[in-house]
């Protein structure tokens, strides 16, 4: 999808955003020590983070499936 290439600015402000977001539910979840409501907001943190990087390495994925039907090694 060529859509996060052609929209850099947004891709920024959302990767920041979320980045940010996430890094403060893992401390806040931290200092939350023994508590389920820390453990939750750690794991919350924790998608935002992975959220953030899905976002990063949209753009350099590759569209084309490799898949090696129909294909003979060489």
């Amino acid at each position: 999808m060529k859509f996060w290439q052609e929209h850099t600015q947004l891709r920024t402000v959302l990767i920041a955003a979320l980045f940010i977001a996430g890094l403060a539910l893992v401390f806040i979840g931290w200092s939350m020590t023994g508590s389920m409501t820390g453990l939750c907001l750690m794991l919350v943190g924790l998608a935002l983070l992975l959220a953030a990087l899905y976002l990063y390495n949209k753009p350099f994925s590759d569209e084309k499936k490799k898949s090696t039907k129909g294909r003979t090694p060489q």
